[in-house]
């Protein structure tokens, strides 16, 4: 038997954070998700771009109180993705030798 492929775009500290994060929430702000992972705002915002390339996440740019807002949020496909994560993790977990 063999073990599944871990998917490399989650198989990043930061990107698994982000989508753990936004996979508890309808949405989430920049901000608040920078504020939870401890991450630079540049690194965060690489991040998150590489993830909204992948369609895994949505993100979305507006104005509160005429400041810039950036909010994201999960996708059907992130959650997949993020799924097929985890259940390729616990096949090596549960692996017998």
């Amino acid at each position: 038997m063999k073990f599944k492929e871990l998917d490399p775009l989650l198989h990043n500290q930061l990107r698994l954070a982000i989508m753990s994060i936004l996979l508890n929430v309808k949405e989430a702000e920049f901000t608040f998700i920078k504020e939870k992972t401890g991450a630079t705002a540049g690194n965060l915002s690489v991040q998150v771009s590489k993830l909204k390339k992948a369609r895994y996440i949505e993100v979305k740019k507006s104005f509160k109180n005429n400041y810039p807002l950036t909010t994201c949020n999960i996708t059907k496909t992130g959650i997949e993705a993020f799924e097929g994560y985890v259940n390729a993790l616990q096949g090596y977990i549960n692996k017998k030798v």
